[in-house]
């Protein structure tokens, strides 16, 4: 459950070290009275760049488009179990949605196989 104002981890190798998310655009709103807009695994969000390598890809203040690949809230699968990460974390991705950089980082969720980030899938090291 990422929703805005939330910091998360950069995970390619862009440059970028640490996001703000600014708006989420396929997210989810909760039933009830919590009605703001929140991403889990696979969904896009507009992120600016907090931290970034001074020779990197993207800089500072940049704002770009990410996908969310890590979660610390539990994620419910199809067979009764909940996956979950230590940190929260997005991959950058250009307008057609294949990722910017050319390493990924750490594990990413078998849920983006299922939201077609099939290149997202290939490069990363591990799929959980």
């Amino acid at each position: 459950m990422i929703q805005m104002e939330s910091r998360v981890d950069v995970a390619d190798n862009t440059g970028a070290k640490e996001a703000k998310v600014i708006r989420v655009l396929r997210g989810s709103t909760g039933a009830g009275k919590f009605t703001r807009k929140s991403a889990s695994i696979g969904d896009r969000v507009v992120v600016t760049i907090k931290k970034a390598l001074p020779n990197g890809e993207v800089k500072e203040h940049e704002v770009v488009r990410a996908v969310v690949v890590r979660t610390k809230y539990p994620v419910k699968r199809k067979d009764g179990s909940y996956v979950r990460f230590d940190r929260n974390a997005v991959v950058i991705i250009d307008e057609n949605g294949s990722p910017k950089g050319t390493r990924i980082f750490g594990a990413v969720a078998r849920e983006l196989r299922e939201k077609n980030y099939m290149k997202i899938v290939s490069l990363a090291s591990e799929v959980v």
